[in-house]
This record gives structure tokens, C-alpha cells and sequence, in this order.
């Protein structure tokens, strides 16, 4: 048997030992996956969407917090007090209703023993008037509220844009790794027609070195691609939210996406300015600015509360005790505090106007993604249909300089030569394919429409 037969077997061996075992050590474990099924399993266990429903609840309890405003408060105290005070003893008898005639004597007036008083204090509070401070404050806390809606939302486009990456990041290494494999086996093939011309004379032994050569690169590049692959699937179950070492077998294949007339790019700008997450966000950030700049100046007015305290007083925890109320209506205005009132409502209204300037910088940014994510996709589907028919001229042109390599007719380095433009051609049509199915989504993703539903994940 000759040598070259021998390398070019043991490597077509080597390759059917190796696939044996990954798929004996996988195969059975391996769950069907299309990438719908990715997307929705990421939407239910990635931590992204745990921590933005957990913002959705907290913004919830900061509205019922300031919601809050509108109701009386209601509070309790007990505290306990000993003193031989005068006035304290004095003041603590009448309260207790304790005071006898006695208590006049001058003596006991001046000198009085020490005396324990056990207070219960109830105080009802109720808000009468507070400028619409409570109202601005439930407003902006609501605005609040749907502007987590929106960052959960976009969130969401996040991650599944993320899963369409990682998805077909493995499809392409799992079919690069393929393309690597079939290049070894092209390698070794190589190898025997080298070492035949060889044998009959027709060419050196250069030649069957330097095809040599070519197989021991091949098969550089087929190790990196099969590394390269378990790093992608890692990648996967990170944007999934789940185990790195779970095990998948992906159900869509790595085809190519429809891409709409030159209108669809209007209709992608116009849904944006409706539907993207950071474009309502930043709108909502310009009408919480505005509240906060009412509440500011609010400040400004008086606040009036009504009361009504209920206060016990004993000399035992228990008993030797009598009970008092007080109600009333107070007021409150802060007349001047150093000019700090003035200095936030200054520093609302500017935060207002950062608000609007942010607004128009986010949809010029938006428009300019847009643009460029349609320009790409475009792009990609060109270049996947050119890739397509550059592979099968590259197929067919080693084909016709393989039969003429074995009949003398070619040198080595034109089959070489061959070789390498089919296996490029090969990873170009797989990396154009690629960015069109992701370039897709990417481009729902910045209009705001990336969704369970979106036909990019389909």
C-alpha cells in the first residue's frame, strides 16, 4: 500500500472516529431547538428579564408610595419619663388627672418628689392642602412605571437580537467545521493523486510536500474550527439564560431571509418613532422632567395639615391615669431657605431641557442604526447570491483542474490554488448568509418591532 494512501486513511479514519464520539457523547443528550423555541426560552430564564420585571414591581411600590400622600397618617408612640421637675410634676399630675389639694402646699410645689409618668400618644395627620406636591409626585412615579414598561421592552429585543446572534453564531460553526472537515478529506485526496503523478513520473517529490503541507494547514483550521464551535454554543446557552454545558440541536438552518423593497426602509423609520423602546423611553424621561419641574415649583406654596392627637398619661403603666385629645389645623410655609427652592426649580428646568436635547440626539441615532442595519442586510443578500454562484464556479473549476493535474496537464500549485478558492468561497457564502439572517433581526431591533412574532426568528 503506499504512503499516501495510508495518511489519507488514517485521517478519514480519524475523522469518523472523532464524529463517533462527539455524537455518542452528545447525540442522546441533544434537544431539538429551532430558533423560536431559543428566543421564547431566553425571554423565560435570561436574568436580563428577571431584573427588569423585578424594576417593573419596585417602580410599582414607588407609585403606591406616593399614592400614599393623599391618605391620613396615623402614628403611636409610648414613652415613660421620671423627674422631680417642678413644672414636669406639675404639668404630669394635671395630665394624669392626679392633682388633689395637697399639690398646692408651697412645699411640694418646690420640693416635689420624683414622679413616673407612663404616656400613650395617638396623632391622625391628614394633608388639607399641599400645592398638587402629592399629585406631581404620583405622576411622576406613574411616568416611572411605563418607562420601565419600555427598558424591560427593550430588554427584551436585546436578548432576542442576542439569540439570533449566538444561534446562527453556532449554525456557522458547526457548518465551517464541516467545510474544515471536507477540506482535510479534499486534503488527503490531494495527497494520493500528488503521490500518484509522483509515482508515474510526472512530477517531484516538491509536489507531494507541499500538498502535504496544505493537509497539515487543513487540518489546523479544522481544530480551530471545532474549538471555535464549542465556544459558540457556550455562547448560545449564555444568551439563553441557561446551563453553558447544555447541549442543543439546532432546528433552523442558516438560509437566506427576504428582504423588502427600498419603501420597507420608510416603514421601518416610521415604526420606530412609535414603537422603539429607547425612543418612548427618552419621551417618557421629557414628561418626568416636566412633572418634577411642577413639584419644584410647588415648593414654593404653604402646606396644610389638619391633626388630631389623643394623649394617656399615668403614673403606673396600668391605672392612676387620665386620657386628654387636641385637634386642629395647622400651617406651614417656608418663606425662605437660603434660596435652596429656587436652586432646584432652576435645576429642573434645565434638566428639562437635557431631557429634550437627549430626545432628538436618540432618534437621529435611532434613524442612523436603521439606516445602516437596511444598508447591511441589503448588502448580505446581494452578497449571498454572488457567493452562491462563485462556489459553484470554484467546484467546477477544481473538478476540470484536478483531471488536469492527474494527466500532467496542471502543476501543483494551480490545484492548491483551486483548493483554497472553493474552501474560501465556501466560509464566504456561510459568513454572507449569516449576516443577512442577522442583519435581519438587528434591523427590527433598532426600528423596535423585534418581537416573539417577528418574522426575523422564524
Amino acid at each position: 500500500m503506499r504512503a499516501a494512501d495510508q495518511v489519507g486513511r488514517i485521517f478519514e479514519a480519524g475523522l469518523a472516529v472523532g464524529l463517533l464520539a462527539l455524537l455518542t457523547a452528545t447525540g442522546l443528550a441533544q434537544e431539538a431547538l429551532t430558533l423560536e423555541a431559543a428566543a421564547r426560552k431566553a425571554l423565560e430564564s435570561h436574568p436580563a428579564i428577571e431584573a427588569a420585571a423585578a424594576s417593573e414591581r419596585e417602580a410599582a411600590a414607588g407609585t403606591r408610595a406616593a399614592e400614599a400622600g393623599y391618605l391620613p397618617r396615623v402614628s403611636w408612640m409610648e414613652s415613660y419619663t421620671r423627674s422631680n421637675n417642678p413644672v414636669y410634676v406639675f404639668g404630669s399630675l394635671l395630665n394624669q388627672k392626679q392633682f388633689g389639694p395637697d399639690n398646692f402646699a408651697v412645699a411640694a410645689l418646690n420640693n416635689p418628689d420624683s414622679l413616673n409618668n407612663f404616656q400613650s400618644l395617638v396623632r391622625v395627620e391628614q394633608t388639607l392642602f399641599d400645592a398638587q406636591r402629592t399629585k406631581n409626585a404620583v405622576r411622576a412615579t406613574r411616568l416611572a412605571e411605563d418607562l420601565n414598561v419600555e427598558n424591560r421592552r427593550g430588554r427584551e429585543a436585546s436578548v432576542l437580537l442576542n439569540v439570533a446572534r449566538t444561534y446562527f453564531g453556532v449554525v456557522l460553526a458547526q457548518e465551517g467545521l464541516a467545510v474544515s472537515e471536507d477540506s482535510v478529506s479534499s486534503a488527503a485526496a490531494d495527497l494520493n493523486r500528488a503521490q500518484a503523478v509522483f509515482e508515474a513520473g510526472m512530477s517531484t517529490q516538491a509536489d507531494v510536500l507541499a500538498v502535504r503541507v496544505h493537509l497539515g494547514q487543513a487540518e489546523q483550521r479544522r481544530i480551530q474550527a471545532a474549538a471555535y464551535a464549542e465556544v459558540a454554543r457556550a455562547a448560545l446557552n449564555d444568551a439563553l439564560g441557561v446551563d453553558l454545558d447544555a447541549q442543543w440541536k439546532l432546528a433552523t438552518p442558516l438560509t437566506t431571509s427576504v428582504v423588502g423593497e427600498a419603501a420597507l426602509l420608510e416603514r421601518y423609520l416610521a415604526a420606530a418613532a412609535e414603537k422603539r423602546p429607547g425612543l418612548r423611553a427618552t419621551a417618557l424621561g421629557e414628561q418626568i422632567s416636566a412633572a418634577q419641574t411642577a413639584a419644584s415649583e410647588r415648593s414654593l406654596w404653604p402646606v396644610v395639615v389638619a391633626q388630631g392627637v389623643f394623649e394617656a398619661d399615668r403614673q403606673r403603666f396600668v391605672d392612676r391615669g387620665g386620657g386628654n385629645w387636641l385637634a386642629g389645623v395647622s400651617m406651614r410655609w417656608d418663606l425662605w431657605r437660603g434660596g435652596e427652592s429656587r436652586a432646584r426649580i432652576a435645576a429642573s428646568r434645565e434638566a428639562e431641557v437635557r431631557a429634550a436635547a437627549e430626545s432628538r440626539e436618540a432618534y437621529s441615532a435611532a434613524a442612523l442604526e436603521i439606516r445602516r442595519a437596511y444598508a447591511d442586510l441589503q448588502s448580505a443578500a446581494q452578497r449571498t447570491a454572488v457567493a452562491a454562484s462563485v462556489v459553484d464556479q470554484a467546484e467546477e473549476s477544481l473538478r476540470i483542474i484536478r483531471d488536469r493535474y492527474e494527466a500532467g496537464l496542471e502543476d501543483v500549485t494551480a490545484l492548491l490554488r483551486s483548493e483554497a478558492a472553493l474552501t474560501d468561497s465556501l466560509y464566504r457564502r456561510l459568513g454572507s448568509l449569516y449576516e443577512q439572517r442577522v442583519t435581519r433581526a438587528a434591523l427590527e431591533h433598532a426600528a423596535g418591532t423585534l418581537t416573539l412574532d417577528s418574522e426575523a426568528l422564524r
